[in-house]
């Protein structure tokens, strides 16, 4: 079973890209962030004909994340997270596979830049809340797979200019730490569990060439449950989606079940 997870930085602006990726390339699940439109207005029909059922929580022109899956999800959860700022933000869902029970849980947490505005403390509660969350999740249920744009770049080796980020507030080692923190519940970084230091950037910028001088970062995840860890076969940043024409600036990150 493939997985995906890609923030599309407007669903309807990328519905081509988005569906020649799922044609191409056949992930059972896509996870995706940013979608920046209301339930009403998620282009449903254009996946159900794909033989995808779209799970969405929407938000007008901001945020919105969904899951859309060619197999059956149940109890699917948009109140993980209580959002005082009501921004759409986590949705979860559940699946079986291999007689095992998942719960697939897709985030798109916040930027948190500026650092000297209420933007970062923001980004620090809701990590906060997301964590007290995760260990809540994984005393019900130890089969979690955390996917989506954690806005975070866990290590130096994940920028291209580790430098310039330092005050960043991906970058900050605090918000690094709460990274760790949800690790040490008992998650495994996917990428790192294959590939202890090769580059994998899965975000370029729009400005200053930032594709083309390969100035990337990696903050978009998949952290996986230790019960699950053996049940990866593999994970891929697919870059054809990023070479596209207007492409979402992130690219897909898939795993692979075996």
């Amino acid at each position: 079973m493939l997985i995906a997870s890609w923030n599309v930085n407007s669903v309807r602006a990328r519905i081509e890209n988005i569906k020649s990726y799922l044609i191409k390339y056949k992930p059972e699940i896509l996870m995706m962030q940013e979608i920046k439109t209301e339930d009403l207005n998620f282009p449903y029909e254009d996946f159900s004909l794909l033989d995808y059922e779209s799970h969405v929580f929407g938000q007008k022109s901001y945020n919105g994340v969904a899951i859309i899956s060619k197999i059956k999800l149940k109890n699917i959860q948009f109140d993980l997270i209580n959002d005082n700022l009501k921004q759409s933000r986590i949705i979860s869902a559940e699946t079986n596979y291999k007689n095992k029970n998942i719960q697939l849980i897709n985030i798109y947490t916040p930027n948190g830049n500026p650092i000297d505005t209420e933007k970062y403390q923001y980004k620090k509660k809701w990590l906060d809340d997301l964590i007290k969350q995760l260990k809540s999740c994984m005393k019900k249920n130890p089969n979690i797979i955390l996917g989506g744009d954690f806005n975070i770049i866990p290590s130096s080796e994940d920028v291209y200019n580790a430098k310039s980020f330092e005050n960043d507030a991906l970058f900050r080692l605090e918000i690094r730490k709460k990274l760790r923190e949800m690790i040490n519940l008992g998650f495994n970084d996917v990428y790192r569990h294959f590939n202890k230091s090769k580059e994998g950037y899965t975000f370029w910028d729009y400005m200053r060439g930032a594709w083309q001088k390969n100035n990337g970062m990696r903050i978009d995840h998949f952290l996986v449950s230790n019960s699950l860890i053996d049940k990866i076969k593999s994970i891929n940043i697919n870059k054809d989606p990023r070479g596209r024409e207007k492409p979402s600036d992130h690219t897909p990150i898939e795993i692979k079940l075996a």
